[in-house]
């Protein structure tokens, strides 16, 4: 399985702030953004990874992902010249993929306390699609899955002014080889985008598309407002102050996935002591 990172967009919901830098390279409490995402794609073991970015911003990225290689990932780049749907990332990325499955993961979505990626790791071959279901104040925000008693899909909807449940559908996605030949056949939406909630829709009237509820305590964030972008900050920090650990961190993210060793690692960790992340690095290998 390789994994799709999509952090285009032009970040309007964020300007002026966002008029110069993107959203994914802001800070949320102690590092960018999309180390979140990225780290979500490591934890659940994916290390080959392409990330899809505005045209102006793929320099940024470059400069501070570089190649990967220094976590044990291959990265590699392409952009969106226009911002015309999450689904459009996937026929984006069609030629990285090369036939092979996919997760796909916006850049402005913070994941914490669930295990993603224990069926993934289990060998278990996707057959069709894999979401998940996040009880939410504001479902009208966001793609919403219906679900019975039984937790049966019954219904998708995308943004809909009347929402038939309170699952939205956060922005983690998993395919199986037929997504990109799907994405090719959609047609923009009304809003003039490329949805992804037709991609699911597909995989649901084939009767393939599997839904997750996440795990009582688990979390999930959208970061795609200032407010959104406060309460990200304010909880990474609660979570890292009390318990001692750190959230999106890539090192550590790598490390535990074993695509560096201690020797690596602590390589890593040097040119942030300053910062006191360095430290945190250290104090993992005892």
């Amino acid at each position: 399985m390789r994994g799709i990172l999509l952090a285009g967009g032009t970040g309007s919901r964020l300007w002026p702030i966002t008029k110069s830098v993107s959203k994914h390279l802001m800070p949320v409490h102690d590092k960018p953004m999309i180390f979140y995402p990225l780290s979500t794609l490591l934890n659940i073991g994916i290390r080959e990874i392409l990330v899809i970015t505005a045209p102006t911003d793929r320099t940024l990225f470059h400069r501070l992902l570089g190649d990967g290689s220094q976590w044990g990932l291959r990265l590699e780049y392409a952009v969106q010249p226009e911002p015309e749907g999450i689904a459009q990332a996937l026929t984006i990325g069609e030629d990285f993929l090369g036939g092979l499955s996919s997760a796909l993961i916006l850049g402005d979505n913070l994941f914490h306390g669930m295990d993603f990626g224990s069926w993934v790791r289990s060998g278990v071959e996707l057959a069709g699609g894999h979401v998940f279901a996040y009880p939410v104040d504001r479902p009208s925000d966001y793609g919403v899955v219906e679900l019975d008693a039984d937790g049966r899909v019954l219904s998708l909807q995308e943004k809909p002014a009347q929402p038939r449940s309170r699952y939205a559908v956060p922005g983690l996605y998993f395919y199986d080889t037929e997504v990109t030949k799907i994405a090719r056949t959609l047609r923009p939406s009304p809003r003039g985008e490329l949805e992804i909630t037709a991609i699911n829709d597909y995989y649901l009237r084939e009767r393939t598309l599997r839904v997750t509820v996440m795990d009582r305590g688990s979390v999930w964030l959208d970061m795609g407002t200032v407010a959104d972008m406060v309460r990200a900050s304010e909880y990474v920090r609660v979570v890292e102050e009390r318990q001692n650990i750190k959230v999106g961190c890539i090192e550590e993210a790598a490390w535990r996935a074993g695509f560096i060793d201690d020797a690596q690692l602590r390589t890593l960790a040097q040119p942030l002591m300053s910062s006191g992340y360095g430290e945190y690095l250290l104090r993992l290998l005892g």
